[in-house]
């Protein structure tokens, strides 16, 4: 089969390598769409270390089944699907509580580490444990259903900020997950929701997608600018979809007394935080890796209309062109938000 593969740090070919080998709980499914994500361009130059060449990257992905392992018997060849990025075990502790996010033997599809080694979605094929399968409606547009894997960490995000309806929200960045963040605050019944970021035109995206609140600022400035909207008080909830030091302190400035900030973007390692601020408020800070069952959540979202994903998509690639589109999602240019490469096409 043909497949992207990542011969060394900012070096990729299409080349024709074997067809994946498809275990007794294992499907192979011909992709029909995967998304390059900001994670994969990381991992394209090297910075994360989390895509040790060689390695077919790429987990934003469905498809149709082409073949199911002799143990699989709820799946079968034609079945329109896509799947988790994270392969949980399904045995431990964590995986038994519906915490698959946080499986003691986690591996992410197309991905390679000191830890593991499993080619991605970047390639005419990929095969993967039929545990983290999920259908599609037959009328799910692939292209759209690439986009899955994002919505359903935005559903996360949201999800475990534990929020009843009826609150005001803030998202801070809007790249991808923090434009589908936003959709999905207001999805899970926030009464208002504003999106901040210092990129005017990620935030007029935010307006395309149904998010007109946009708040073209930063530190000091978004922070005196929410306050003031809300009285002096703060925003009942702040998503931050950044991950920067800067960020995570506006974030907490910017919630009221007993509020949640929920920490979603993760840029740099270790953040400076203002600790009297979050203990003498009563500041509930609060995590959020990856998914935890949200696609069909994301699927029924999306297919009502609640949740948009098209105008967020700038281009559909070849297998052949997304060498040069990872070249320019890395000098991002401008314009270029997510890029979904169709290997069969």
């Amino acid at each position: 089969m043909k497949a992207l593969l990542l011969e060394e740090y900012s070096k990729l070919q299409v080349k024709d390598v074997p067809e994946p080998t498809v275990g007794p709980d294992e499907v192979l499914i011909r992709v029909g769409a995967c998304g390059i994500c900001g994670s994969d361009v990381h991992g394209y130059d090297g910075s994360s270390g989390r895509r040790i060449p060689p390695i077919i990257m790429g987990h934003e992905a469905a498809g149709v089944i082409e073949k199911v392992g002799t143990d699989v018997s709820e799946w079968k060849p034609g079945d329109r699907v896509t799947f988790d990025s994270t392969v949980y075990c399904g045995k431990c502790d964590y995986c038994l509580r519906g915490e698959v996010n946080l499986c003691n033997n986690r591996q992410v599809v197309g991905v390679s580490c000191n830890e593991f080694r499993r080619h991605g979605a970047f390639a005419e094929y990929v095969s993967v444990p039929a545990r983290i399968l999920y259908r599609l409606p037959e009328d799910f547009p692939m292209e759209e259903a690439a986009m899955l894997e994002a919505v359903s960490i935005a559903l996360h995000g949201v999800n475990v900020t534990k929020m009843k309806g009826g609150e005001s929200a803030l998202v801070i960045g809007a790249g991808m997950i923090g434009l589908l963040t936003a959709q999905a605050a207001r999805a899970k019944g926030c009464r208002s929701v504003m999106i901040a970021d210092v990129d005017a035109a990620r935030l007029k995206m935010a307006e395309e997608v149904g998010i007109p609140d946009t708040l073209h600022m930063s530190g000091k400035e978004l922070i005196d600018e929410v306050l003031k909207r809300t009285g002096g008080e703060g925003v009942d909830v702040v998503l931050e979809a950044v991950g920067r030091g800067e960020t995570v302190v506006a974030s907490i400035e910017c919630v009221r007394r007993g509020g949640t900030v929920t920490l979603i973007g993760n840029i740099q390692p270790e953040v400076p935080l203002p600790l009297q601020r979050v203990v003498t408020r009563e500041v509930r800070l609060q995590g959020s890796c990856a998914s935890a069952g949200e696609y069909p959540e994301a699927i029924r979202l999306m297919a009502n209309g609640a949740i948009t994903v098209k105008p967020l998509i700038s281009a559909v690639s070849s297998l052949e062109d997304a060498a040069n589109y990872f070249d320019r999602l890395h000098a991002r240019e401008a314009g270029l938000l997510k890029v979904v490469v169709a290997p069969n096409e």
